[in-house]
């Protein structure tokens, strides 16, 4: 499916790839955006949309699936992933500011408590997975009608778990069954056996002081085993069993997880603010949605299983996955440093060359030479006009190619994008969407 504007940019219903070819070839329309691949009408076309499209976002710490429902069709899939060095890179910049000062300053009063933040500050490295999410929502509904969003607010509901006399024993016995637990334990000890390291075999939720030891039914003490383990184990303690650490492990936060409970309702907020419906739903309700559906694991097909409004049949309306990478807009530092931090290079203070900018999507029709042929990809630009070109896979297929033979696709925003072609039972094969896309 093909997102469609008017001569005003305005949202119309997504047309199939075959309409949007033909529109494109007797020049009815023209190419809006590359990523994703919107066409854009030369005639001035209103229409009321009566269908409901639907926006549903599976959100994690490190990458977010993203899926485009109009009732039980889908037809748009995203994967976003998020930036994870910020934090890093701000630390190596802390590091050389205090050598700097260090050396420059020595004598310099020490000088704190002179910033002020504002009462919903996240840090640097939360704050950029909530504004990726909210970028993207506010582009996909300048490309497509939304009418509703599905939101994936809690991984598992951890105060159900402590005490689930809070709403009766439905989390265990109702429609979810134990699924919260369950998707709990699996993301605390990887999905494999903590005994023997077993994976891709049954799991178990096993009691690590045993019931017959007076051993509790809180997640503390509870961890996944094959049933091997778990009848070897028998009424010992992990401890007695051989595996002291196993309950040090067991205390430790998962990372991710609370990267997530930090920004979850900053997200919702967020999206609230984008004047559309709202739906929030847990991990567990979508895990039990992708079984019964007989999804495989990922992130753009756990985004089709957020929240009850999941259809009890989907049908793929697309065969393609657009991966979309945050890259940032650059470095501020001007500066190229060796591993011992010394200076080594320095970058030009211009960011665009003839037109140009790094990042950028480009089109390269190279006459002559060792580079001869047509290169599709990313630009680095230098400012002497030759610039290198390199693939999806980051593999350079040009290098020195004149500024001249170069024609822009896509201007760079920040995002880096690959397209990947799915293979699931059901969906329709691989066909080209428009023939001249890299």
């Amino acid at each position: 499916m093909i997102f469609v504007l008017n001569k005003n940019k305005q949202p119309l219903s997504p047309c199939h790839s075959a309409v949007a070819r033909k529109l494109l070839k007797t020049g009815k329309a023209v190419i809006h955006k590359k990523y994703p691949f919107t066409i854009r009408l030369k005639e001035l076309k209103y229409s009321e949309n009566k269908a409901e499209f639907r926006l549903k976002i599976d959100y994690g710490s490190r990458h977010t699936g993203l899926a485009i429902l109009n009732g039980s069709k889908v037809i748009g899939l995203a994967q976003i992933h998020h930036k994870t060095s910020i934090k890093s890179n701000m630390d190596s910049r802390r590091a050389m500011r205090r050598t700097r000062r260090n050396r420059k300053t020595r004598y310099r009063k020490p000088r704190f408590n002179n910033r002020k933040r504002k009462e919903d500050w996240l840090p640097p490295s939360l704050q950029s997975r909530v504004d990726n999410i909210q970028n993207w929502v506010a582009k996909l509904q300048q490309l497509c009608p939304l009418t509703h969003i599905s939101y994936e607010n809690a991984k598992f509901d951890t105060q159900l778990m402590q005490n689930p006399e809070l709403s009766g024993i439905e989390y265990q016995q109702g429609e979810l069954q134990g699924y919260e637990v369950r998707e709990y334990l699996l993301e605390k000890w990887g999905r494999k056996c903590a005994y023997c390291g077993a994976e891709n075999v049954p799991l178990e939720i096993e009691h690590i002081i045993p019931r017959a030891r007076h051993g509790t039914s809180r997640v503390s003490n509870l961890t996944l085993a094959c049933r091997t383990c778990n009848e070897a184990k028998g009424t010992r303690t992990a401890e007695e069993f051989g595996y002291p650490d196993i309950q040090k492990q067991a205390r430790i936060p998962l990372r991710d997880a609370a990267l997530v409970t930090a920004t979850r309702w900053k997200v919702y907020n967020t999206l609230t603010e984008k004047g559309l419906e709202v739906e929030c739903g847990t991990g567990a309700r979508m895990k039990m949605n992708r079984i019964r559906l007989n999804l495989p694991k990922d992130h753009h097909f756990d985004a089709i299983c957020v929240g009850a409004s999941t259809p009890d049949k989907i049908i793929f309306k697309t065969n393609q996955v657009l991966y979309i990478k945050a890259k940032g807009r650059g470095s501020h530092c001007r500066t190229n440093l060796d591993k011992y931090g010394f200076p080594r290079g320095y970058l030009s203070r211009k960011k665009s060359f003839f037109g140009f900018q790094t990042g950028d999507i480009v089109k390269a029709v190279v006459p002559k030479g060792k580079y001869k042929g047509i290169h599709f990809g990313a630009v680095a630009c230098r400012k002497t006009g030759y610039f290198d070109i390199k693939n999806k896979e980051g593999v350079r297929i040009g290098q020195g190619i004149n500024h001249k033979y170069c024609n822009i696709l896509s201007r760079a925003d920040g995002y880096e994008y690959a397209t990947e072609h799915l293979e699931v039972d059901g969906i329709p094969p691989t066909t080209e969407v428009i023939g001249i896309l890299p």
